[in-house]
């Protein structure tokens, strides 16, 4: 067994050799083992292809906002392992970590002996998080977000009070499907008997998958666009703003610290979801608490300024749409900047279209590499643009930041992103860098 959170974390990590293995019957095995503490939690599921963690983040915060204390469940994480599983924003204690790392290793022992195979890392976290909010640390609500897919993710086993599937791009194609209707069918695989849908997919294909899985399973649909909107969008300096309008009525001029037009999609979103907390569930949620949650909502690496003289950012646009969100607020907010990227991404991402992109962006496009086993080389990335624009290869990205940063004037502006993986290595060092120079 564990004596310390080294020992914990390796164990964990080396689960990551059997990689990604879909399917629920390794959870259900585990959750009766553990007496399924994940019946003992009241939860919310929040699926889709980009957006899950910032909706996860405003909406906590409009909860812990109105009093309660609130899990939250996410990956992967950014700068802190522990982040994953959360209280009220605060991660777990290495001591918990440990703790609950001695609970489940038992259970991964066995089952790597059985015929249903041992358990991915993922499917271990996971298992560890049920345990924790449960038995250990017990709070008013869980946000569960999914890791991949949604039908057979390791989080679907929780029949929640609400789910919220945020959008749906072609990412994970090789697993998930390759039009958007496949993909939607995998992310409306959350969807539970009787219990609310909440979702902002906007591909007319993909939205009629979802309804009918919501009409099939008794559910009520509450679409972004349809049943409650976000007008009157307005960017500010360090955030957005916006009025949102449902069934519930209309809040005026409500403001996030996030930047893109994205998140005001994704904080409408959560505010939706707290209107039907409040009027189906009996949450006390005021309107005074929407706003100063949306305000106080925080997720790193998204459009997030490290430092505005000289101006540099990082967000984790780590596949086609989010790429595309991170070039309209390019073109929307900083076109009169000389813009540099440094870019690193997975392997079995569609490396041209991202590529392809940035480089309408970038006035120099410059790809690097990182320590991840599904990292692309910085050669992979060079040979998927195109030969137009100005492109070069940092073989040590972090020798190439501090050299870039000490060259950047007024009109420059440096933007690092990609992989989250890469960013939570990545801010560590920009962050230090920054401080000391």
């Amino acid at each position: 067994m564990f004596d310390t959170y080294e020992q914990a974390i390796d164990w964990i990590h080396t689960r990551l050799r059997l990689g990604i293995k879909p399917g629920l019957s390794r959870m259900a095995w585990m959750l009766e083992r553990l007496e399924h503490p994940e019946r003992r939690i009241k939860t919310i599921h929040v699926g889709g292809t980009n957006g899950k963690g910032s909706t996860v983040t405003f909406l906590r915060a409009i909860l812990q906002t109105a009093g309660y204390r609130v899990g939250t469940f996410t990956s992967p994480y950014f700068e802190q392992f522990n982040e994953r599983i959360s209280v009220n924003g605060q991660p777990i204690s290495d001591a918990e970590l440990i703790e609950l790392a001695n609970v489940i290793k038992p259970l991964a022992d066995e089952l790597d002996r059985s015929e249903l195979g041992g358990p991915t890392e993922f499917e271990v976290i996971t298992a560890m998080s049920f345990y924790y909010f449960a038995k250990m640390s017990p709070v008013d609500v869980v946000l569960y977000e999914v890791g991949l897919g949604g039908r057979f993710d390791s989080t679907n086993v929780i029949h929640p009070l609400l789910s919220i599937i945020t959008s749906i791009g072609l990412d994970h194609t090789a697993i998930l499907g390759e039009s958007y209707e496949e993909i939607a069918f995998e992310k409306a695989g959350i969807i539970k008997n009787g219990v609310s849908v909440i979702t902002g997919v906007k591909q007319p294909e993909a939205l009629e998958v979802i309804r009918k899985k919501a009409f099939d399973c008794k559910s009520s649909l509450y679409h972004l666009g349809e049943d409650f909107a976000a007008s009157s969008k307005e960017p500010l300096e360090r955030g957005e703003q916006f009025t949102f309008t449902s069934m519930f009525g209309q809040i005026h001029e409500l403001k996030t610290s996030m930047i893109g037009a994205h998140q005001v999609e994704n904080a409408a979103c959560a505010v939706m979801a707290s209107q039907v907390l409040a009027n189906y569930y009996s949450f006390l949620i005021e309107e005074e608490h929407i706003r100063e949650g949306l305000i106080l909502a925080y997720w790193p690496g998204r459009l997030e300024i490290l430092s505005e003289d000289p101006l540099v950012l990082i967000d984790g646009a780590h596949n086609e749409e989010g790429i595309k969100a991170l070039a309209s607020e390019i073109n929307a907010r900083f076109a009169d900047k000389n813009i540099s990227i440094l870019f690193a991404a997975l392997k079995d991402k569609k490396l041209d279209k991202m590529i392809a992109t940035l480089e309408e962006v970038a006035d120099q496009l410059i790809f690097t590499t990182f320590d991840f086993p599904r990292a692309a080389s910085a050669k992979d990335l060079i040979d998927a643009g195109s030969t137009k624009g100005n492109k070069r290869i940092a073989a040590d990205y972090q020798d190439f930041l501090q050299r870039k940063i000490n060259e950047l004037d007024q009109a420059d502006m440096l933007i690092v992103t990609g992989s989250l993986y890469f960013l939570s290595e990545a801010k560590p060092f920009l962050v230090k860098w920054l401080k000391n120079n």
